[in-house]
């Protein structure tokens, strides 16, 4: 359970090391049961990692504990849907919070904290934010793992699709929420 100890906090540029070392393990180790071994390698490898860019506009955070990082995801005011600095392509614009919806962007949890509370905590704090800065709709990407977490939390699978990570099928859920209600 986060507690005392636990601290969210916005991720830095120093952290990008240990963060990827977390977005590996979690990637790989909470990935049974919804993806192969080799649809997990395949995402860890091609898609998750951070995107600094998170990082630059202050979007991104990590949950501590005891100056430990066991989980961090964000939010975005950005066009991209999903993908670590690697997988960045094309431009990433600002998005009109007016018409269009913000993003949530790489939840990765420690696969030894899991069910502790860490990722409903990011997720409540960058809801919070996006609302804030005027965005009154939120969708993702989701991966299979995280399509029950986020139907917990009030999403709703909007569309069902195919990503070829280093030429493996990956299956992917696109889902939305609309904040303030």
């Amino acid at each position: 359970m986060a507690d005392d100890t636990t601290q969210l906090r916005l991720a830095r540029a120093e952290d990008i090391p240990a963060l990827e070392a977390l977005i590996e393990r979690s990637g790989l180790g909470l990935s049974a049961g919804f993806y192969t071994d080799a649809q997990a390698a395949a995402l860890t490898a091609h898609v998750y990692g951070v995107d600094s860019q998170l990082i630059a506009d202050g979007t991104y955070f990590v949950v501590e504990r005891d100056g430990v990082a066991l989980a961090c995801g964000g939010w975005s005011k950005r066009a991209t849907l999903y993908g670590a600095d690697r997988a960045k392509r094309a431009a990433d614009p600002l998005l009109d919070p007016a018409t269009q919806a913000a993003r949530i962007r790489a939840f990765f949890v420690d696969p030894a904290a899991p069910r502790q509370g860490l990722g409903t905590l990011l997720l409540r704090h960058c809801e919070s934010a996006a609302l804030a800065a005027g965005f009154r709709e939120l969708e993702m990407a989701a991966t299979l793992p995280g399509v029950p977490f986020y139907r917990q939390a009030g999403y709703e699978t909007v569309e069902r699709f195919e990503i070829e990570p280093g030429g493996v099928k990956t299956p992917l859920e696109r889902m939305r929420k609309r904040l303030g209600q």
